[in-house]
């Protein structure tokens, strides 16, 4: 099925329908798209592995297309020296007008700390960018990224902890989105021209095969009269919205609500509305 707009009834049975929860088996969820050979499931399907050289990156989707759900993958990024390096975990949409829901991982020089870029796309709208360091080494043990996407709300999680909130505001023109079915994508590939110090690191071929693992990949999506969709109508509670603070308090190192000179007719409508 394209990604068109549904109409409500097509979406209210694509609700009713799709699987509540499932714990994650990469033979079964996800195909391995390009790479030639790069891409490996292992472990009986418990493992994911993507590498990096020279002559190409690697990359893989989910068979499953979503409407709204609960997504957690399991990561551990590139170790050592990752300069021009990204890794993403994203959600997608097709065509020209796409949704899209962004983790990226920007590779950095063996000490420093890696940049979670974070971005939202609704009908081909993105410039959202979000970015954080972690307080944590990403390539030390895997740790877990969630994004719950319901129809009030895109909340972005590490580890549980809460980092980026982005409200449905549709009622103030912004466009949200809430009606394009959406494909998970993972990939490992190089963006030295930008990724590490806006392009003044270049990737250390000598460091390849660069590989990033995953695991644990779990969702949970619609179903009618079903106890397990508190994900579908979930907002920040008064704890949650505290956490949310003090990771942008203390490890955001970029917002684009903030980036006055960047727009210097305003800011964007959903920076500003309360």
């Amino acid at each position: 099925m394209k990604n068109n707009s549904l109409s409500s009834c097509l979406l209210i049975s694509i609700l009713a329908t799709l699987l509540v929860a499932s714990a994650g088996n990469f033979y079964q969820d996800f195909v391995i798209t390009w790479g030639d050979g790069r891409g490996k499931i292992l472990n009986n399907g418990e493992l994911l592995t993507l590498s990096l050289d020279k002559s190409s990156g690697s990359g893989f989707q989910s068979i499953n297309q979503y409407l709204f759900g609960k997504f957690d993958m399991q990561l551990k990024l590139v170790p050592g020296n990752s300069a021009g390096t990204v890794t993403t975990y994203y959600l997608k949409s097709e065509g020209s007008s796409w949704d899209e829901i962004d983790f990226e991982f920007l590779g950095n020089l063996s000490g420093d700390p890696y940049i979670l870029h974070t971005n939202v796309f609704s009908q081909g709208k993105g410039n959202r960018e979000q970015q954080f360091y972690l307080w944590f080494d990403p390539t030390a043990d895997f740790h877990t990224y969630t994004c719950i996407w319901n129809p009030q709300q895109i909340i972005l999680y590490v580890d549980g902890t809460p980092i980026r909130e982005f409200k449905n505001l549709e009622s103030d023109g912004v466009a949200y989105p809430n009606n394009q079915l959406m494909r998970l994508y993972s990939s490992l590939w190089n963006a030295d021209d930008w990724a590490t110090r806006g392009g003044l690191v270049k990737t250390d071929w000598s460091q390849a095969p660069f590989t990033a693992s995953f695991r644990n990949f779990g969702s949970s999506t619609s179903s009618a009269n079903s106890s397990s969709n508190s994900w579908f109508t979930q907002e920040l509670d008064s704890t949650s919205q505290e956490r949310l603070k003090w990771v942008q308090k203390n490890y955001m190192i970029y917002n684009y609500c903030t980036d006055t000179k960047r727009f210097p007719q305003g800011l964007p409508t959903e920076c500003t509305v309360a």
